[in-house]
């Protein structure tokens, strides 16, 4: 299969590109290295030494005899040539990560708010509407969160997987439809993701395209048995306030004897998956695509739910280390139930990787063994959700 990852220098697209390739796939990399200008923007780099794109490359060729190409484009801005490089590769997949990820970096300005919305969905538009100018039966693959269903819904009924059954009153009866599962963004990040489903349902339902739409959970860990063959392959490690994920940056803390920062109480419920079931994940889609003419596709994709303060305490007993309650920046509930339904992923196959003892000092010994390149100054989060009035 031939397969085309954008965003395929980034935390989820790296791994994802390598385990492809192993798998035996053709794989293209397009990716306009933003994140890595974001690193000099931020003045943090990851915890983890990233080599160049170019030798992440060479060295996946030397250890698996296996080629990966690279295209330097930005898909939001340069639409000519994407449409070019969809002629030239032909993809039969393309895997879409090129998005600003981080929901704290989204709200942190109203530059960054612009950048968000400006790369994340004129990125996807272009996509999508390269590939049907391209006259192509390209199947879109696009990793969009779990927060476009909000935090809001409680109760013991699991949030269903993209749609949701609805009934509406009428004179004749009761009428019966399934729509997307309403939205309820918590940041412009988020936002950017529920207005791409709306991109994905038009062109399904315009033009046939096949899209896959994977709502991920948090991802935790690093690396992935592709990434652990050589030193230049190693995944990045973001542990600051604005791209280092809560799992993550509560183990770096402890490595490093830092106290554990939960904003708030805590006790905001938050769904998880580790990075080698992201992978895994990804490569279940490719190869199970929808048909010509489908809805989008919609999978929840998550293994586990916990509280942020029990993940905190779980973490504070294995280490002694200390937690330190913050004044939470973001505007949302206290506390919050969520049941997510998954059902579709393992029925495909997926044999979920949850949270262990091992795991967890897996990801320990990558903080600890990179200790030297903390920057203590850029753990705490600085992006606030509201502006103060003066």
């Amino acid at each position: 299969m031939k397969i085309m990852v954008l965003g395929g220098d980034g935390f989820c697209g790296w791994p994802t590109s390598l385990h492809l390739s192993e798998a035996g796939h053709e794989v293209l990399i397009v990716d306009n290295l933003s994140r890595r200008q974001i690193d000099v923007l931020l003045e943090v780099e990851s915890l983890t030494p990233i080599a160049p794109l170019s030798e992440r490359i060479a060295t996946w060729a030397q250890v698996s005899g296996r080629t990966i190409g690279f295209e330097l484009l930005d898909i939001a801005h340069d639409y000519d040539r994407l449409l070019q490089v969809l002629k030239e590769f032909a993809p039969d997949t393309v895997v879409h990560f090129a998005e600003q990820r981080a929901a704290p970096y989204s709200m942190k300005s109203p530059k960054t708010k612009r950048y968000t919305v400006d790369n994340n969905v004129s990125g996807t538009h272009n996509l999508m509407c390269a590939i049907v100018e391209a006259g192509l039966d390209t199947h879109v693959i696009h990793l969009g969160t779990m927060g476009v269903y909000g935090y809001g819904w409680s109760g013991t009924a699991p949030i269903p997987e993209g749609y949701l059954e609805v009934r509406v009153d009428t004179p004749e009866g009761d009428l019966a439809r399934e729509i997307l599962h309403p939205a309820n963004p918590g940041s412009v990040y988020h936002m950017t993701k529920t207005l791409d489903q709306l991109i994905f349902a038009f062109y399904a339902k315009n033009d046939g395209v096949r899209v896959t739409d994977l709502h991920q959970g948090i991802v935790w860990g690093t690396q992935t048995p592709q990434t652990q063959r050589h030193p230049r392959l190693i995944n990045r490690f973001d542990y600051d306030g604005d791209y280092g994920t809560v799992l993550n940056r509560f183990l770096m803390q402890a490595a490093i004897g830092y106290p554990l920062t939960v904003h708030g109480s805590g006790g905001q419920t938050r769904a998880f998956i580790h990075i080698r079931d992201t992978v895994r994940c990804i490569e279940l889609a490719c190869l199970n695509p929808p048909r010509s003419g489908d809805r989008p596709t919609i999978f929840n994709q998550v293994t586990e739910t916990f509280r942020v303060i029990d993940l905190a305490k779980l973490i504070a007993d294995i280490t002694d280390t200390p937690i330190e309650h913050l004044e939470n920046p973001r505007v949302e509930a206290d506390e919050n139930d969520l049941i997510v339904e998954n059902r579709q992923f393992l029925e495909l196959g997926l044999e979920p990787t949850t949270l262990s003892q091992g795991l967890l000092e897996e990801v320990q010994e990558i903080a600890r063994k990179f200790v030297e390149r903390v920057d203590a100054s850029k753990i705490p989060a600085s992006s606030k959700w509201r502006v103060a009035k003066p």
